[in-house]
């Protein structure tokens, strides 16, 4: 059975500025780079960079990273300073910012966890929502 998580691929188009955005603006850990890839994490999360054309979603498709609470608005200034470009407001439990990749990946950053966002479906539940 599925134990969880393994790990993300994302194409990138230039590896070197998708390094620098993974590690200094979103504080990523480097771990290993080859002409093609890199290894990153981010507590848990493994991250793999790939050379390849990127083709980023155009629906609601992302990919969403914890971060504290504390440290969130610091984040949203680093960003804004840094040009990094949104794709969404926050219309959900928690904060978040959703923000683009240098290649135009859709991310999340979100102050919350899967137990928050249940808590809060049982006072204001979705349409349609059934509990399984």
């Amino acid at each position: 059975m599925i134990r969880g998580l393994n790990h993300i691929t994302i194409a990138v188009s230039d590896l070197e500025r998708s390094i620098v955005f993974y590690r200094e603006l979103l504080g990523f850990k480097g771990h290993v780079k080859w002409a093609s890839g890199a290894y990153l994490s981010a507590g848990d999360l493994w991250l793999c960079l790939s050379c390849d054309e990127p083709r980023p979603s155009q629906d609601y498709t992302h990919i969403a990273l914890d971060i504290e609470a504390a440290d969130f608005s610091d984040f949203c200034k680093r960003a804004k300073s840094a040009g990094i470009r949104q794709w969404k407001e926050n219309s959900s439990e928690g904060r978040s910012v959703y923000i683009l990749d240098p290649d135009g990946h859709r991310l999340e950053i979100h102050v919350g966890s899967l137990l928050s966002r249940l808590e809060v479906l049982k006072k204001e539940p979705y349409k349609g929502l059934t509990w399984l």
